[in-house]
């Protein structure tokens, strides 16, 4: 869900502009699942550019007060929002965690690194959206830790809907300061793309496993 459509519009904007995301209706781009994509989204290239960060960061922990008022700490996913979810903690004041994919298999073998005590409440902030499996099996790791997740922020979405059951499912709020709709709408205004590309890669949402195959 979008909580602001000007800073939506202005986070496309921003993400095109560093080539954080990339559009190829043509040739598309190899995803790590196998799929073939017109799409490639690297946000952590945000961390690159000191003003475009600051954008995010403000925006994100603005909205963060907004949606889900004060939280106790912030947690971001390993490792795209490693970055982006202490410049969000720190712009707050707050105390941040992040969550591995899975518990280390030496040392301490921690999932979660950072202080955390049962019954605090997280926020929890992502880079990118695509299923959501990634991100919830972050939400999974803290509520196991008795922790109470307050709901999730994400930098952007593809608006799957697989993605959007999953976290219904879950019971867990997902918002995102932009998402593939909104990138569509300013890539083709600013002639980043034409009307015909703008179809195609409207078309690939419906069935993006079988996408030029």
């Amino acid at each position: 869900m979008i909580l602001d459509k000007e800073t939506a519009r202005k986070t496309a904007e921003l993400l095109l502009q560093i080539k954080a995301i990339k559009l190829d209706a043509q040739q598309g781009f190899k995803w790590a699942s196998g799929w073939n994509s017109p799409i490639y989204c690297d946000n952590r290239i945000i961390l690159s550019y000191p003003p475009i960060r600051n954008f995010v960061r403000e925006h994100m922990a603005r909205q963060v007060e907004q949606l889900y008022g004060k939280a106790d700490v912030i947690a971001g996913v390993a490792t795209g929002a490693i970055g982006i979810g202490m410049l969000v903690a720190e712009y707050l004041s707050l105390p941040f965690a992040y969550v591995r994919p899975e518990a280390k298999s030496h040392g301490r073998k921690n999932q979660i690194e950072g202080k955390i005590e049962e019954g605090q409440t997280v926020v929890v902030i992502e880079d990118l959206i695509s299923t959501g499996n990634s991100s919830l099996n972050a939400v999974k790791a803290l509520q196991d830790a008795k922790l109470q997740i307050k709901g999730m922020l994400a930098i952007f979405s593809y608006g799957f809907d697989t993605a959007e059951q999953n976290f219904k499912d879950a019971n867990i709020e997902l918002h995102t300061l932009s998402n593939y709709e909104y990138l569509l709408e300013v890539a083709l205004k600013t002639n980043y793309i034409n009307q015909a590309e703008s179809e195609l890669l409207k078309s690939w949402r419906n069935d993006p496993a079988n996408w030029k195959k």
